[in-house]
């Protein structure tokens, strides 16, 4: 199994480079940022109303994409992942071109994951519809490929419209980075058979996360793919016991990945040497 380190990068949590390089000295597969940004100050309000205020790294996080390429610059081979990156909450054309920019600089090192989000207040402020979100993803996610995978790329949908055109540079993995979907629900779960490479849930219980992996497999088999093409990660909070790993492996999880949400140095440093050391 291969492991990686999940964060909410701030200024006040371990840098993105540092991070990077500890997590590569300690043999770490893969990093992961998370996005958010801006957080609305009256959803704040109601939720320390409803008795469950919200961490300040949600409203903290620096763009992950810039957050990301700091890490590449300081690293050599770890992975660098969005976990997720909020697509619907920005522009399909210049997110290729991020992307694409972002893969061939790394070298090929990228992982897009992405999601259709849940503060419906946040993407409002984008201009975002809530109850059409997974239409506008899935339009988002073909015309990216679409600009990835063509020398002339032009595109026509509901959502997003372009007409002829070159965008360059493209990623350095082809046809394009893994794209990792997060998010478990319903809609979420068609999306990840239909345009993805692969799922990665989000402090799931295990028991649901085991029996919705099963059913994406049976997905793919009846659309006629290979199930094995598509790449199961799973996001914890704290490291399992051996046992649990070896059920997870078993059940088709490729990698783990701990989050230590926007802790600063002296807290991240050692939740790495515990996973390292897991990880043999």
């Amino acid at each position: 199994m291969l492991f990686g380190i999940h964060v909410f990068p701030t200024e006040h949590s371990i840098q993105p480079d540092e991070l990077a390089r500890a997590a590569e000295e300690r043999g770490l597969e893969s990093i992961w940022f998370s996005e958010h940004t801006h957080i609305p100050v009256r959803f704040l309000q109601m939720a320390e109303q409803g008795g469950q205020p919200l961490s300040d790294f949600f409203w903290q996080t620096y763009d992950p994409f810039v957050a990301l390429t700091q890490a590449a610059a300081s690293t050599e081979k770890i992975k660098l992942g969005t976990g997720v990156s909020l697509v619907i909450e920005r522009d399909p054309i210049i997110l290729a071109n991020t992307v694409a920019t972002l893969d061939r600089i790394s070298q090929g090192r990228f992982i897009f994951g992405i999601g259709a989000g849940w503060l419906e207040a946040e993407m409002a402020n984008h201009g975002v519809v809530y109850r059409t979100r997974f239409q506008l993803l899935k339009e988002q996610i073909r015309a990216m490929k679409e600009i990835w995978t063509t020398e002339e790329s032009e595109f026509h949908g509901k959502f997003v419209n372009f007409d002829k055109m070159r965008s360059f540079p493209k990623p350095y993995q082809r046809p394009h980075p893994p794209i990792i979907m997060g998010g478990a629900g319903q809609k979420s779960l068609e999306y990840v058979v239909d345009v993805c490479d692969g799922w990665a849930p989000y402090l799931l219980e295990w028991s649901k996360t085991k029996e919705i992996i099963a059913e994406l497999q049976q997905r793919a088999v009846t659309i006629g793919r290979d199930p094995d093409s598509l790449e199961m990660s799973v996001f914890e909070e704290s490291i399992p016991d051996r046992k649990m790993l070896a059920e997870m492996e078993e059940a088709g999880v490729k990698r783990l990945i701990i989050t230590i949400f926007g802790q600063g140095r002296d807290e991240s440093l050692p939740i790495l040497d515990k996973l390292a050391e897991v990880n043999g």
